[in-house]
C-alpha cells in the first residue's frame, strides 16, 4: 500500500469530514455574534438570514464602549441605554481573580493535608467534604444569600467571593487526586532534613503540581466570569456588578421596543475575548497537564 493511499483512505476521509463538520457547528455561533455585532439594529429585521452583516457598521461597539451619542445609537437602532462596559468588565476580572486566587490556595493547602499528612480520621473527613459534590447548588444559594445578608456583605466583592472562598469541593477533590500520584522521596529527603510542612508544601509539593494548579485556576476564572444568579442576588450597585449580569440588564433598559441584538452581541464579543487570551496563552499547558496526569 502506497503512502498515498493511506493518506486518502476511506476512514481517514471521514474523519477529516466529520471534524470538520464538528469545527462549523463549533464556530458558527461566534461568527453569527461577530456578524449581528457588525449589523445595523434596525436592518437587522430586514435580512434576518443573511450570512454577512446586514448594513456593515461598527456602530455597536461604540454605543457598548460609550462612544457615541444618544442620537448616533437611536439612529442605528439602539435603544439609547448606556453600558458601561470597562467598569463591569473590570468588576468581572476583581471577582473571578479573587474567587480563583482564593479558592485555588485553599484547595491546595487542603489537598495537601489530605493526600500527604496521615492522621487520625483524614479519610473519614475526605468522604463527609466530598459530599458537597452530591448536593445541588439551589440548595446552598438562600442559606449563603442569608448569612451574606445579615453580615452585611451585599453589593461588595467580598459578598461574592465568601460562599466559595473557602472550600469549594471539585476544587479540593482535584488537586488531591494529583497530589496522591507524586513520588514521596524529594518530600522525605526534604522532611530528614529539617524541612516542615509548610516549606515541603511551598518549595516541593505545589511546584510539581504546578500543571493542575493551573489547569484548576483556569476552570475557576470561567466558572467566576460566566457566573449570572449569584451575582444577581448579592448586587444591585454598578459598582460589583460582573458583566455577565449587566448585559442582562442592558437587554431589557427597552421593554417597548425591540431590543438591541447588535449592541448586546458586541458586549458579548467584547466579554468574551478574555477567555480567548487566556486559552490561547495557557491552552498547550492544560492539554500538557491533562496527558501527564493521564499516564500517571
Amino acid at each position: 500500500m502506497t503512502v498515498r493511499t493511506r493518506l486518502f483512505s476511506p476512514g481517514r476521509i471521514l474523519a477529516v469530514a466529520f471534524l470538520a463538520v464538528v469545527m462549523v457547528v463549533t464556530l458558527f455561533p461566534f461568527y453569527w455574534i461577530l456578524r449581528t455585532a457588525l449589523s445595523n439594529n434596525y436592518a437587522l429585521a430586514t435580512d434576518p438570514a443573511s450570512l454577512l452583516p446586514v448594513d456593515f457598521t461598527i456602530g455597536p461597539f461604540k454605543r457598548v464602549l460609550g462612544l457615541s451619542t444618544i442620537a448616533e445609537a437611536q439612529a442605528e437602532g439602539g435603544s439609547g441605554a448606556s453600558l458601561d462596559v470597562l467598569l463591569y468588565l473590570r468588576n468581572s476580572v476583581i471577582y473571578a481573580v479573587s474567587l480563583t486566587v482564593v479558592v485555588v490556595a485553599c484547595s491546595a493547602a487542603g489537598a495537601y493535608a489530605f493526600a500527604r499528612l496521615h492522621w487520625r480520621g483524614r479519610n473519614i473527613v475526605f468522604s463527609v467534604l466530598l459530599c458537597a459534590l452530591m448536593i445541588p447548588t439551589v440548595f446552598t444559594v438562600l442559606p449563603n444569600f442569608v448569612l451574606i445578608k445579615d453580615l452585611g456583605l451585599t453589593n461588595s466583592f467580598a459578598g461574592l467571593v465568601a460562599p466559595n472562598a473557602l472550600f469549594f469541593a471539585f476544587a479540593l477533590f482535584f488537586l488531591r487526586q494529583f497530589m496522591l500520584g507524586l513520588s514521596t522521596e524529594i518530600e522525605e529527603a526534604a522532611l530528614i532534613d529539617g524541612a516542615g510542612h509548610f516549606r515541603i508544601l511551598f518549595r516541593i509539593i505545589l511546584p510539581m503540581s504546578s500543571g493542575p494548579i493551573t489547569t484548576l485556576s483556569l476552570l475557576m476564572f470561567i466558572v467566576a466570569w460566566n457566573d449570572y444568579f449569584w451575582p444577581l442576588l448579592v448586587t444591585s450597585k454598578a459598582d460589583v456588578r460582573p458583566l455577565t449580569l449587566a448585559l442582562g440588564v442592558f437587554k431589557q433598559s427597552s421593554p417597548n421596543t425591540a431590543p438591541d441584538w447588535a449592541g448586546l452581541m458586541a458586549a458579548t464579543l467584547i466579554a468574551a475575548l478574555p477567555m480567548l487570551a487566556l486559552f490561547v496563552i495557557f491552552g498547550r499547558r492544560i492539554v500538557n497537564s491533562i496527558g501527564f496526569t493521564g499516564i500517571k
